[in-house]
């Protein structure tokens, strides 16, 4: 394999690693952990406040007679078809999906379906956050999946929004560092491992990168006092409701004895819905 499993035992650091991020799907095997959480950060609905009422659905960014429609900004990335299987978990339970990394082709192709649909409604395709940026403080788009670093910039240069994490759940991500099964250097490696989970380097990256730090103590040394509580850092409650970002595989990651859809045909189906 490209990487190997790590010994926590010999990251001091990681004792101090929030519970939620310690041996999970998207970090450990059987088990054992595969590298160290860096932070974490969920895909939130931003919307324009002036646009009319708050949104708590992720129904209003897919529904053909969206309010929104027209205005509304996606984040252009095959990961993006997993917000669509939520959509599909919360209005289509017949399908099944009971995660949305885990997708058999009925179910993967009626995602496909759902954001066919949804094309017809969306102003903006982003990959780079300074387009949705500037687009939500030049109000080209009213409703959209965001980022909680996103939202702060745009605040700040007066757009008129806020966000909310969607009643259905949302994606989101957990960033981890890992070793390489070739490093030559393990030991420096390690090191690093625990430096970067430290209290002040994590406080420092976390703020840089946007995101939640890992550490809990991190969240008494960062710039802004209130980094934490803005991106929810400690709320184990909040952080419930969010679908880590996963690599999608044959074997389904719901545990079923199906063949899922893997990655790469969600890049090749990505791409087709793009053109």
């Amino acid at each position: 394999g490209d990487v190997v499993p790590v010994n926590t035992d010999l990251i001091p650091n990681y004792a101090d690693v929030f519970e939620g991020l310690k041996n999970k799907p998207w970090n450990s095997v059987d088990g054992k952990a595969y590298g160290v959480p860096h932070g974490r950060g969920a895909n939130l609905l931003v919307y324009n406040t002036e646009a009319g009422a708050a949104p708590s659905s992720i129904v209003d960014m897919f529904s053909p007679d969206s309010p929104y429609a027209g205005k509304i900004s996606v984040y252009d990335s095959p990961i993006y078809i997993a917000d669509a299987a939520i959509y599909l978990m919360a209005t289509q339970p017949e399908l099944g999906i009971t995660n949305p990394y885990a997708l058999d082709q009925t179910q993967f192709d009626a995602a496909i379906a759902a954001l066919e649909t949804q094309k017809g409604i969306v102003g903006q395709y982003w990959a780079l956050y300074t387009d949705q940026q500037a687009a939500l403080e030049k109000g080209t788009v009213t409703l959209g999946t965001t980022w909680q670093v996103i939202v702060n910039l745009a605040k700040a240069n007066g757009a008129k929004i806020d966000s909310t994490l969607h009643n259905e759940g949302a994606t989101g991500w957990s960033d981890t560092w890992m070793v390489s099964s070739k490093a030559k250097h393990p030991n420096c490696a390690y090191k690093w491992l625990n430096h970067i989970i430290s209290p002040q380097a994590n406080a420092g990256v976390a703020e840089w990168f946007g995101e939640a730090p890992s550490n809990a103590k991190s969240c008494a040394l960062t710039a802004d006092p209130n980094h934490c509580a803005t991106f929810h850092a400690d709320d184990e409650d909040y952080f419930s409701k969010v679908y880590y970002w996963t690599t999608p595989t044959k074997d389904c990651l719901d545990g079923r004895d199906v063949e899922c859809v893997p990655y790469s045909e969600w890049v090749n189906a990505w791409n087709k819905l793009r053109a």
